[in-house]
Order: C-alpha cells, then sequence, then structure tokens
C-alpha cells in the first residue's frame, strides 16, 4: 500500500515522463546515455519516472535489460532526492501472463519502486474476469496504475465494465488512459466514478494527441443521483520523453491558470499535438513513435543513435522531415537551450 505522503503526491499530479532506453550499436545498454537521460527529466522538474514502459522498449525483457535499466533509473532517484531533499514517485512498468507480471512487480518492489503501471497488452483473448484476476494477483505485490494502451500500438479495447471492476481493487491507485481516443476515455472515467473508489484513483493521460484538453477538462459523471466530478491530475507520456522542461512550465501554466486563460493554452496544445503527430508518426499508424522520440533526443545530443531492440522500430518515410516542420515551426516548444547548458554535466 502506499503511504499517505506518496497517495498525497500522486493524487496532487505530476509531469511523469515514460523514460526511453539508451542502447548502443549493439544494443548493450548505454548506462552513460541512460543516466544521462533519468538525469535530465529529474532536473527539468519531473515528479517521477516511468521505467520499462512502452517507450522503454517492451522488448527490453527478452535482451535481458528490464532489471538493469530498474536499477540505473533508482540509483538516479536516489541521488537526486539525496541532493534535493524532493520526492519522486518511481514506476516501474510491468506486462505478460500472471507469472510474468508477479515477478517483475516483485522485482520492482525489491528496488523501492512505489507503484507499477501494468500493461494487459499481451493478453488479448482473456474475459473482464480473467484480467480482473490477473490484476488482483500483481495488486497483492505492488500498488497498481492501470494503463489502456491503445489498440494501434498493441493495446487492447477495455469497456467501462472492465474500468469499474478494476477500480474497486483495493491496492489500484491511479490510472494512465493512452487509448487516444475520447469514447475511450470516457469509459474510463465512467468506470472510475462508478467503482465507489473514484477519490482514490487518480487519473493520468497518456493521450499525447490531446495533453492540454484532457489536462483542462472536469469530468461529470451522473452515478446514481447524484454528480462525480473528476479531473485528469498529471500526465504520464511518452511525448513528454522529449522538451521535458518545457513540458513541466506548460504542466505548471495549466495547474495556475484562470479561465480566461483557458483559450490560449487550448491553442498552445494544438502545437503540442501537431508535434506529436511528427514524433509519434501517426501519419503512418505509429510506427515510428519510438524512433521518433530517439530522433528528438539525438538532435539534442542526449542519445547517440537510433537504436531500437525490434528492427522494424524505424523512422517512416517522411518521418524526419515532419520533425524538422514541427521544430522550425515551434520553436518555443523545444528546451534545446536548456539540454545543451547541462548535458557535459548529465553525461560524466
Amino acid at each position: 500500500m502506499l503511504s499517505n505522503d506518496l497517495k498525497i503526491l500522486l493524487q496532487d499530479g505530476l509531469v511523469v515522463p515514460a523514460h526511453p532506453t539508451a542502447l548502443t550499436k549493439n544494443l548493450d545498454l548505454d548506462e552513460r546515455r541512460q543516466r544521462a537521460l533519468s538525469r535530465y527529466y529529474l532536473e527539468a522538474g519531473s515528479g517521477g519516472l516511468a521505467i520499462g514502459v512502452h517507450t522503454s522498449q517492451f522488448g527490453i525483457r527478452q535482451a535481458g535489460l528490464y532489471s538493469p535499466v530498474l536499477e540505473l533509473a533508482k540509483e538516479e532517484m536516489d541521488n537526486h532526492c539525496k541532493h534535493s531533499n524532493e520526492r519522486v514517485f518511481r514506476i516501474a512498468g510491468v506486462l505478460g501472463n500472471t507469472k510474468q507480471a508477479t515477478k517483475e512487480a516483485k522485482k520492482a518492489s525489491e528496488l523501492g519502486y512505489h507503484a507499477v503501471l501494468l500493461s494487459l497488452a499481451t493478453l488479448k483473448k482473456q474475459s473482464n474476469s480473467e484480467l480482473i484476476e490477473h490484476c488482483k494477483a500483481v495488486a497483492e505485490i505492488m500498488p497498481v496504475i492501470g494503463f489502456y494502451l491503445q489498440p494501434s500500438v498493441g493495446g487492447r479495447v477495455l469497456d467501462t465494465e472492465f474500468w469499474r471492476k478494476f477500480s474497486q481493487i483495493e491496492n489500484v491507485v491511479a490510472i494512465k488512459m493512452a487509448p487516444f481516443d475520447r469514447y475511450h476515455t470516457i469509459d474510463v472515467v465512467r468506470g472510475v466514478a462508478e467503482s465507489g473508489r473514484y477519490n482514490d484513483i487518480a487519473l493520468y493521460t497518456g493521450n499525447d494527441d490531446n495533453i492540454v484538453a484532457d489536462l483542462l477538462t472536469v469530468y461529470h459523471i451522473p452515478v446514481g443521483g447524484r454528480l462525480v466530478k473528476k479531473r485528469i491530475v498529471g500526465g504520464l507520456l511518452g511525448h513528454w520523453a522529449v522538451w521535458n522542461k518545457k513540458a513541466v512550465e506548460l504542466y505548471d501554466k495549466i495547474r495556475n491558470a484562470n479561465r480566461s486563460d483557458y483559450g490560449d493554452l487550448l491553442t498552445h496544445g494544438i502545437k503540442v499535438t501537431d508535434s506529436n503527430a511528427a514524433f509519434f508518426d501517426s501519419r503512418n499508424g505509429f510506427q515510428g513513435s519510438i524512433a521518433g522520440i530517439h530522433e528528438v533526443l539525438i538532435r539534442q545530443g542526449l542519445l547517440e543513435s537510433n537504436n531500437t531492440i525490434d528492427p522494424n522500430e524505424r523512422l517512416s518515410p517522411g518521418q524526419k522531415a515532419e520533425i524538422d516542420r514541427v521544430y522550425r515551426l515551434y520553436p518555443e516548444l523545444n528546451d534545446d537551450r536548456f539540454v545543451a547548458e547541462n548535458l557535459d554535466k548529465w553525461l560524466q
């Protein structure tokens, strides 16, 4: 179970980048650059890190890199907290069948992670009841953050009934909503509202195509003759793996916004979404999403080359030109100067 201070931290809302994995050309872990990425996010002001998740490449498990990336991030978070006196919320991605997921949850627990982000992407044919039993098994080991991964990158459709029953699991503490679909996002919020545990579960956007609007929205869900009001308090996003300093600044603006600011923020949000279309390769069904994130980090000097475990994870034709375009159109969104000023220090 989460301690009260960690519950407050999570429910108050955080910027949580989904942490990429830095690989050498031989597909070994590039420890120096992996540490530099963690340092970048933490010094940019992120309130948490998510390790071993989709942006990290699910294939790190087969490559024997799951434990090493969790261990390196733990060391960097420990060091940051020691010198800054800040709390950092620590999230480890887990997936696979119940045996694998519980094994990964135990590893995360041993390393002092606070919660696991539970992907159901590999459980394509299981019924709702089978999925719930799987989730309960993981929740017996660690606090659980649900993960609605969009079907176009390997996820599955999960209905309101599933999210209602999932939210009733006592050790579920949050849900990352990333179906990239407004209808499916509402399904999650409805399920949480109808579960009776809506005050205990923090909602985080993973909808990289709708970040600003998600963070500005308060949902009004009628439940049994009363109105449940629920808002998305933070983000756990692959998009925030790049230009992270500016993401933190934007999040702070949204948190402190008056209604008169909403118009300008929504206009800004369209720029963010357009940038995400280039990074995530939306025009090609998101096939280049991981490679697009890497491409930006290469331009900033944080990664050396675009190495991925899956040989099919490559930039799509025209994707590099799209990234050029959003760099040119929206210079106010990048944090290249911040990275350049600190890169040598992070790479030491």
